[in-house]
């Protein structure tokens, strides 16, 4: 059996782990630089915000209801996470985490399935202050149908377990096309072309018949609505890219200035890279401007570069985006968004390089002090001089961000008695 946990309204629930009185109060969070609605609680849902749709066009509702409206902070969010997903690791025997707020655990072997999961959900939820949902199933996308129902209807207290043929049946019928992982609004109108609207209808299909229309990849999803089990555990969770890009708060016209920003993307893939322990074969940068403001000159281009060696080490990395960024820069143009991709990602202890000149033992263990001092200290306790005083948030507009509570010691919750 596979479970799918999903930390309900995730954003919005961490904002009220620090602030107890935001509790059945309606909040949203706000994409960088505070332009749209990325996530919302039950109560801010109910007042009708959609999401995506741009702040200025709910302030309106926002003041007349009260709404606590919130900027990201994906450092509070991400530290979170980790507490969230290191209980569930330390209490099932496979874990692969999907997203930021949602993993799969395998459950085989697990004996009473109802208790253990309701267990294992309150268990975190008491230790983390974050609510969640979990769904049971015979294979991951059941799991996923599963897990919606458990956080749609309270009777299921958070847990929903589809072990039956009647169960299976009875929920797909209930579950639109568009809902079901794999397919989504993208395949929706094809879908309903041949008369699917519901993940029942789906299954009733014939084998043949989905082979030639959806392919491999429908075929499997298929097969999984069925109880057929086709995607197992990813052998493990590292990425494959990772990406840090900001759009601006302010565009940037100086190469200085806008060289400072993509070393700071760069020192942030880089830490990434060392947290899953890895390192990136080739490393990209892009520039683009403000394709909103047709009275200026547009202009957008990228830059990639294979690395001699495979690196995490930023000082090694920014050298490299530098050049990058000095083939694309170009004057007389207004920059809104800069952003560094790495990729081609290999475990640590990959073959150096025949004529490699950088001693990669001393590399190694120098990282290993500086990841120890931002551990400690904070990510802003070290950085490279050419990252400048400013850090990446400070490259966008957050008007309404909280507290790093849980990461940055002067940013610790405050109790009155």
């Amino acid at each position: 059996m596979y479970g799918l946990i999903d930390c309900n309204n995730f954003y919005a629930s961490c904002e009220r782990v620090f602030n107890p009185a935001l509790r059945n109060r309606p909040i949203i969070v706000l994409s960088n630089n505070d332009g749209c609605v990325i996530a919302r609680s039950n109560e801010a849902k109910a007042l009708g915000i959609k999401m995506g749709v741009p702040y200025y066009q709910v302030k309106d509702i926002v003041k007349q209801h009260g709404v606590f409206t919130f900027s990201s902070n994906y450092t509070l969010y991400g530290d979170m996470s980790h507490r969230v997903m290191s209980l569930i690791r330390n209490a099932v025997p496979h874990i692969e985490i999907y997203s930021i707020d949602e993993c799969f655990v395998g459950l085989s072997g697990v004996s009473n399935l109802p208790v253990f999961c309701q267990d294992l959900t309150q268990k975190v939820s008491k230790g983390t202050g974050i609510p969640l949902s979990m769904g049971v199933a015979s294979t991951k996308t059941l799991a996923k149908v599963a897990s919606k129902f458990a956080k749609k209807y309270k009777a299921y207290h958070g847990v929903c377990i589809i072990d039956t043929e009647a169960k299976r049946e009875k929920a797909l019928q209930m579950t639109p096309i568009e809902d079901v992982w794999g397919i989504g609004r993208r395949l929706r109108k094809q879908m309903e072309y041949f008369g699917v609207k519901t993940a029942y209808d789906f299954t009733l299909k014939s084998e043949s018949w989905v082979r030639k229309e959806f392919s491999v990849t429908g075929l499997r999803t298929w097969k999984e609505l069925r109880g057929l089990a086709c995607i197992d555990f990813e052998a493990g969770n590292k990425k494959k890219s990772i990406t840090t890009s900001r759009s601006f708060s302010k565009s940037i016209t100086r190469f200085q200035e806008l060289y400072e920003a993509v070393a700071n993307f760069t020192d942030a893939c880089a830490r990434k890279l060392r947290e899953q322990e890895s390192k990136a074969g080739s490393l990209l940068v892009y520039i683009v401007t403000n394709s909103h403001r047709e009275d200026l000159p547009q202009y957008h281009n990228s830059a990639s570069i294979k690395l001699p060696v495979p690196s995490s080490d930023p000082s090694e990395m920014v050298k490299y985006a530098k050049q990058l960024l000095q083939n694309i820069y170009r004057e007389g143009y207004d920059y809104k968004k800069a952003g560094v991709l790495v990729y081609d990602i290999a475990s640590e202890g990959v073959q150096t390089h025949l004529f490699d000149t950088i001693d990669r033992s001393k590399q190694a263990r120098l990282l290993k002090v500086i990841d120890s001092i931002k551990n400690k200290a904070g990510d802003d306790s070290i950085s490279l001089v050419i990252q400048g005083p400013r850090k990446i948030r400070d490259f966008v507009n957050k008007e309404y961000v909280s507290k790093h509570f849980s990461t940055n010691i002067n940013e610790i919750i405050e109790i009155k008695v």
